[in-house]
């Protein structure tokens, strides 16, 4: 067989599938040679060029996608659909199946023998895979085994045809005319030529009316060549080109995938922005979009570039594995995916880091993540592949507002509106849940008096029956960080006219903490319409408030009337001889001063 190829033939060598590219001579060495590209792109040893002469040039980009075999070395015969089909179904009857070891033991199958037997009734087959069983034509020709497709094998509706010796899509038509009910049709691995000029093409679109998935990847078709045959398929309704080195979209041809296609998997391809797949945008029933292990990091690469919009039936976008750096990407989601209610971000590095802009490391990353991107889009239903509910919701957003909080604080107030310029829902979030505690903190040089003192604000609460109707008094004092709890409540004492040992110090830190127990809510479907049920819920649900204030003392925030799971954080300063500058962050704190 070898000895006979030509340049576009398929071979097999060992169970590795290559493409002859070349045949003839190689400077330094005698004889002939066939220089292939295998489809396994790790198996080469060059790209098809030899000390600094170039032979032929590889589909795969691949530095190693090439190697120089000689015209004697055996390669493995090519077989028909309906041989490759008998063989793998068949064949293990009539042998008493395939011996699997492990370490050198033979492994004893149990419940195969009825499952082989169920496969071998290929008159009842409905799921072919032939994957890797080196496929060439639909029939053996004269003298060999002819059996009619459609006669073996007629109830098939998932074919597997991956990884075989294709050279031309006609002859997968011509399998495929006497399969009526198929539905599913995977080509990946194959090296189709001459689409365009294949005139097995011509009818295909009358065989391929049911088919509604059809899977090209890693065929390295490129895009003009995939809409081409996608126009064979009238109903098709998936369509998955991974690994196709694909880097750029240009316009889809009329007619091609403009009516029926409503999911796309484009994963592991090329591209760097949205606007390499702009073109994407005609489709209007598209609805999913698989991007995954690109390497899309913007928008647009550049400002002026104009911005694609998507068509509104687009709801899931898997953007997982690329190369997002700035949240700024997410924010500008919506206006490039206006519909967008799923999305699948992880394992981007923005991912790995969520908050670039401070020296914050959290026990949590992902979770982190999770919670600014819900914050950041409003109209997220899931993410991840996980359900968003109204808590969810609110925790996320609440997080994310905290997280602005603290990006102000780091800043001066000069600076405040160009730190809102990189969160657009500032404003909205502010309006649900009030602005965000901002405590920026003075850079003083150390070895001034000032960067020893903390500036108190005591905020004096009077107890019952001692003008309790009056509102709270505040008095300010700068204290020296190394004043124990004791000495500051002397102070405090002075202040206010209080014995100092019947006063109670809590800091309040301004910033909100996650309300123990209320992580074990669980969300419950109430399909019944019982008023009197829903009272009792509403009035235990005010008892279990109620305790949980009287328990911890805290502030239970509430929205839209219904009880958050955060509170205000606050923490009591205890008698003891700690120091304040211990007790308490930064040089200024808020306390509140109560007479037990």
């Amino acid at each position: 067989m070898a000895s006979k190829a030509k340049v576009g033939d398929r071979l097999s060598y060992d169970g590795a599938v290559c493409t002859v590219r070349y045949i003839g001579e190689v400077a330094g060495t005698t004889g002939n040679w066939i220089g292939v590209e295998w489809d396994d792109a790790s198996r080469g040893k060059h790209d098809g060029s030899h000390k600094g002469q170039r032979y032929f040039t590889c589909k795969s980009k691949s530095p190693t996608a090439a190697s120089f075999v000689r015209p004697t070395r055996t390669a493995e015969p090519p077989r028909s659909f309906v041989a490759a089909l008998k063989e793998k179904y068949t064949a293990e009857i009539a042998t008493g199946g395939i011996e699997i070891r492990f370490s050198g033991k033979l492994a004893e199958e149990v419940g195969f023998e009825k499952i082989r037997r169920k496969q071998a009734d290929l008159a009842q087959l409905k799921h072919a895979i032939l994957d890797g069983m080196r496929v060439a034509r639909a029939y053996d020709g004269e003298g060999g085994d002819n059996e009619r497709i459609g006669e073996t094998c007629p109830k098939v509706i998932n074919l597997e045809l991956s990884r075989n010796l294709f050279t031309h899509l006609g002859t997968v038509v011509e399998i495929c005319s006497e399969l009526p009910g198929l539905r599913n049709l995977r080509l990946n691995g194959n090296r189709f030529q001459n689409v365009f000029q294949d005139e097995g093409l011509k009818d295909a679109d009358k065989v391929f009316t049911n088919v509604v998935e059809l899977a090209l990847e890693e065929n390295l078709m490129d895009w003009n060549e995939t809409c081409h045959v996608a126009t064979k398929f009238p109903a098709l309704a998936n369509l998955s080109l991974d690994l196709n080195q694909l880097s750029a979209l240009p316009a889809v041809p009329q007619g091609s995938l403009c009516t029926t296609l409503t999911s796309l998997s484009l994963e592991f391809n090329e591209f760097t922005s949205f606007l390499d797949i702009a073109s994407l945008s005609e489709l209007k029933s598209l609805r999913n979009l698989h991007l995954k292990g690109n390497n899309i990091s913007t928008i647009t690469p550049n400002a002026s570039d104009p911005v694609p919009v998507f068509s509104s039936s687009l709801r899931f976008l898997d953007i997982s594995y690329n190369q997002v750096l700035d949240w700024t990407f997410i924010d500008d989601l919506p206006a490039t995916f206006p519909s967008l209610t799923s999305l699948r971000f992880a394992h981007n590095p923005i991912y790995e880091n969520p908050d670039p802009e401070l020296s914050v490391q959290s026990k949590s990353i992902g979770e982190d993540a999770y919670m600014i991107t819900v914050g950041r889009i409003a109209q997220l239903e899931k993410l991840n592949f996980g359900n968003i509910t109204q808590t969810d919701r609110q925790d996320a957003e609440m997080f994310y507002l905290s997280r602005i909080g603290k990006h102000l604080s780091a800043v001066p107030p000069s600076q405040e509106a160009e730190v809102l310029k990189y969160h657009k829902r500032y404003e909205a979030l502010c309006e649900l849940y009030g602005a965000p505690a901002v405590n920026r903190t003075k850079v003083i040089n150390p070895a001034f008096l000032e960067a020893r003192l903390i500036t108190v604000q005591f905020i004096y609460h009077p107890p019952p029956g001692e003008g309790s109707e009056a509102s709270p008094s505040e008095k300010t004092s700068k204290i020296p960080k190394s004043y124990d709890i004791y000495r500051v409540k002397g102070i405090a004492g002075k202040l206010f006219g209080q014995k100092p040992l019947d006063l109670r110090l809590i800091w309040e830190t301004g910033e909100w903490d996650p309300v123990a127990g209320f992580d074990d809510e669980v969300d419950i479907d109430d399909d019944d319409d019982d008023s009197g049920q829903e009272d009792n819920d509403s009035a235990q649900e005010k008892e279990d408030v109620a305790a949980l204030v009287d328990a911890t003392g805290d502030e239970i925030l509430q929205t839209e009337g219904k009880v958050g799971k955060w509170v205000k954080r606050e923490v009591e300063l205890r008698d003891g001889p700690r120091q304040l500058g211990f007790c308490v962050d930064g040089l200024e704190a808020k306390v509140r001063v109560e007479v037990r």
